[in-house]
């Protein structure tokens, strides 16, 4: 498909995401999404006095920018978006679907609210186009058709040039699927070391126990027959925003794994939780929140670890999985 083949593709971008949590905002910066990750500051640090990528920067890595709509989010503006010169250096995502302006929370699809959406999305980053746009969660009542008709009229308009979800599973996309004329680029889904149930699954099928019960449909597998971009949010987070396992007494032993390889590879324990990650097969990416620089420089170097099979599956083991 024309998305698929364009450059534009999430997939075809190396492999981290950085995501900058504030409040009442949060950004998300991608770089190098297929094997290395980007090694940036925050938005105002990647460019110099003069508005040009610093030197730090100027590799073959494209910064980018993932922002989420909810609650309209971007409230900050980004001047090296307003440039056309600088634009293109800039991947730039958001996410749509979430309502949080009415007395309780539901998510919306139609048509008018994903265009809508867009629209005060772009204006309040100050650009002209969304280089990936992602449906935040399923919509229970979505219509793929009206889906369709508002991806193309992005499309068309030159607002989006490439489209993803986030969260679903194989089942849900292909409902999608059914009515879109463009492809479906990634699905960022929670994964992390010490949360596995879309891998506990198929390690463990056929036995009876939790572990053996299939929650998500094989969404991992899904994504890479169709080559659709893995995006890992809470890569270094156990449960649902529950805390990081990083230091935490409750993964003394995963702790000490990471510890040991940590000083056996020269990088830090955070570094070889997120290559776990990255380590597994297919365009997985993973998603980073800091505010702190240095720590975005020190996750980067997962992009350059290898990790034997024994490796992978040792931490696997450490953070309380089985095998049967």
């Amino acid at each position: 498909s024309q998305i698929r083949d364009s450059n534009c593709n999430p997939s075809n971008i190396e492999s981290v995401i950085w995501e900058f949590k504030d409040i009442p905002g949060f950004m998300d910066f991608i770089g190098n999404l297929t094997n290395k990750m980007l090694n940036c500051d925050i938005a105002k640090e990647i460019l110099d006095q003069n508005g040009q990528p610093k030197t730090a920067h100027t590799t073959n890595r494209v910064p980018c920018i993932i922002c989420d709509d909810t609650k309209n989010r971007e409230k900050y503006q980004i001047s090296s978006l307003k440039n056309p010169s600088l634009r293109d250096k800039f991947f730039v995502q958001s996410k749509c679907g979430i309502r949080l302006d009415g007395p309780f929370t539901i998510f919306d699809f139609s048509k008018d609210y994903i265009l809508s959406s867009v629209d005060k999305i772009l204006s309040r980053l100050k650009t002209d186009h969304l280089d990936c746009l992602l449906l935040h969660r399923p919509d229970a009542l979505m219509e793929p058709e009206e889906v369709s008709e508002a991806f193309n009229t992005l499309y068309k308009a030159g607002k989006v040039r490439s489209f993803g979800v986030s969260n679903m599973n194989p089942s849900q996309m292909e409902f999608l699927k059914s009515a879109l004329d463009v492809e479906i680029a990634t699905n960022q889904v929670q994964l992390s070391v010490c949360h596995t149930p879309m891998i506990n699954a198929g390690v463990n099928v056929n036995m009876n126990h939790d572990r053996a019960i299939m929650r998500d449909g094989g969404v991992l597998e899904y994504c890479r027959m169709h080559k659709i971009a893995i995006q890992a949010w809470s890569v270094l987070q156990y449960g649902m925003f529950e805390g990081v396992f990083i230091g935490s007494d409750r993964y003394g032993k995963l702790n000490e794994v990471l510890n040991r390889m940590a000083y056996e590879k020269g990088v830090s324990p955070s570094a070889i939780a997120i290559a776990w990650v990255l380590n597994y097969p297919g365009a997985t990416q993973a998603v980073i929140g800091t505010t702190k620089d240095y720590r975005v420089a020190e996750s980067a170097k997962a992009g350059d670890i290898k990790l034997s099979k024994y490796e992978w599956y040792e931490l696997y083991l450490a953070a309380g999985n089985v095998l049967p």
